[in-house]
């Protein structure tokens, strides 16, 4: 059972301390993911930290892909879909500020794995997916880890979750070229929305807030993600 708080294949040698921990080749693997991509791109925030030490990574992506899964890579897990870079993925995190009490959506989830690791640092997670695969997946692997603070539901990400109420952060698991207004009214006041915006093979990070004037966007960092279906901006046509 995964706590709250609190490569596909290929084998590589173990250091004489990480053995002497008993620690296998994707706990070491998760560790030195942690140690040398994570903490090195100014991720601080303890409750990161922890969470990524903590899921396995390795159980969201495809099996020929494992020995890749803490690679400092995105990963494909379905045409046009990634699991997104550790360090682009930590980064999003810690601009989300994701705090013990808060309700977070999870915004195209994929296999589930950022819907796992928010709900180490979260109290509750909405995640929406709109592959019926993908969303079939996070579900199975999530049970199967005894993630008992998270549901994922198989509709349109861009319509996320309204039922649910409004929500402390929203995190956006791929690019966009625009975010729906349905999805940004879906934040609290002080609320965070962080996404990879892309225009063309130029993308950034940004963390759009909800103040009592209207919604705010932040630069965070650069990056660069495949836009997600449904976010894309509309074309206007040209005679």
């Amino acid at each position: 059972m995964l706590r709250r708080g609190g490569f596909y294949g290929r084998e590589f040698s173990l250091s004489i301390k990480e053995r002497r921990a008993g620690m296998s080749g994707f706990e070491a693997a998760r560790r030195q993911m942690v140690d040398c991509q994570v903490r090195p791109s100014d991720v601080t925030q303890y409750a990161i930290i922890d969470a990524m030490l903590t899921v396995p990574r390795e159980r969201f992506v495809p099996k020929a892909k494992r020995e890749i899964a803490y690679a400092g890579i995105a990963v494909e897990v379905a045409e046009g879909r990634v699991l997104l870079d550790p360090r682009v993925f930590s980064k999003m995190l810690e601009a989300a500020q994701i705090g013990p009490d808060d309700v977070v959506l999870d915004v195209a989830c994929g296999t589930g794995y950022s819907t796992a690791v928010i709900a180490q640092m979260a109290a509750t997670v909405v995640a929406v997916e709109g592959d019926a695969g993908l969303a079939a997946l996070a579900r199975d692997t999530l049970a199967d880890l005894e993630v008992h603070n998270a549901v994922v539901e198989e509709r349109a990400p861009t319509e996320g979750a309204p039922e649910a109420g409004l929500y402390d952060a929203i995190l956006v698991n791929g690019g966009v070229e625009q975010v729906p207004d349905a999805l940004s009214a879906q934040l609290k006041q002080g609320g965070r929305l962080v996404a990879l915006f892309q225009d063309g093979d130029i993308g950034q990070c940004r963390v759009l807030t909800r103040t009592g004037e209207g919604v705010t966007s932040r630069w965070i960092f650069d990056a660069v993600a495949p836009v997600l279906p449904g976010f894309e901006r509309e074309r206007s046509f040209e005679f």
